[in-house]
């Protein structure tokens, strides 16, 4: 049996690489830590590095954006701050934002509507 140890990243598949660094760089504000394109131009690929874990985006022939996959959640230090700036970009905002039990969510599409969720735990929970 294979023994996971940790998930190593989660990616989104981009049209527009400049027009999504825009977005995770300028409107998020994520540090690019690894911008990598293929030689033959075959495909692009950028990581950003959050915590222990790796947020990717990445462009390559029949690979394409969907709002119907995985969405990934990134908490921040100060909610009510990023839902400001959020809606100050003018990006999609697909609901809330919410307060459940334990957090503060509002759930966001990249410019090639992929989901994103900007996520505050409550204190006591991780």
């Amino acid at each position: 049996m294979i023994k996971v140890t940790e998930i190593a990243f989660s990616c989104y598949a981009v049209t527009d690489v400049a027009r999504s660094l825009a977005f995770y760089e300028g409107v998020l504000g994520l540090t690019k830590t690894m911008d990598h394109e293929m030689e033959d131009g075959s495909g692009h690929w950028v990581e950003f590095d959050i915590g222990t874990g790796t947020l990717s985006i990445g462009k390559t022939p029949g690979w394409e954006p969907s709002s119907q996959g995985c969405t990934v959640g990134l908490e921040v230090e100060n909610f009510e701050q990023a839902v400001e700036q959020i809606k100050a970009a003018g990006t999609p905002i697909n609901m809330g934002p919410l307060e459940t039990p334990v957090c503060h969510m509002l759930m966001i599409s990249d410019p090639d509507g992929n989901p994103l969720i900007i996520h505050k735990r409550k204190p006591g929970h991780s």
